[in-house]
């Protein structure tokens, strides 16, 4: 998994949401929102971890669709801290680009999973 760069994009994330998560705790007081924002920054790389491991082409994208919710999950709870004023511009910026982009790989890794799965199926049936 290590040699894996969607694997280690989501690995760097879920580190710099842990750090944001002890920012936010220890200099902002801020413990319910930041909690959720922990929860579900880490979940995009476990659940993605958890892919790789498929049983079958659905479990992979069933496990990576998960991922792809955690993504977008984690998005709100950054604009929400973001507008609350818990997290500045530049703190809100980069981690939401980071997010960004990490669920537009996993989205293009489960379309073009779809798209396989969909010409094996055609092939087999012909």
């Amino acid at each position: 998994m290590k040699e894996n760069p969607t694997y280690q994009k989501a690995m760097s994330f879920a580190i710099r949401i842990v750090n944001v998560y002890k920012y936010l705790i220890e200099e902002k007081s801020e413990r319910v929102m930041s909690k959720q924002l922990l929860r579900s920054g880490t979940s995009i790389g476990a659940n993605f971890c958890e892919s790789l491991s498929a049983e079958s082409e659905l479990d992979f994208i069933h496990k990576l669709a998960i991922s792809q919710k955690e993504a977008n999950e984690t998005l709100f709870w950054l604009e929400l801290l973001w507008k609350t004023d818990y997290l500045t511009d530049k703190q809100y910026e980069s981690l939401e680009a980071d997010c960004t982009e990490l669920r537009k790989i996993i989205t293009s890794i489960i379309l073009t999973t779809k798209e396989k799965l969909k010409i094996k199926t055609k092939n087999h049936n012909s």
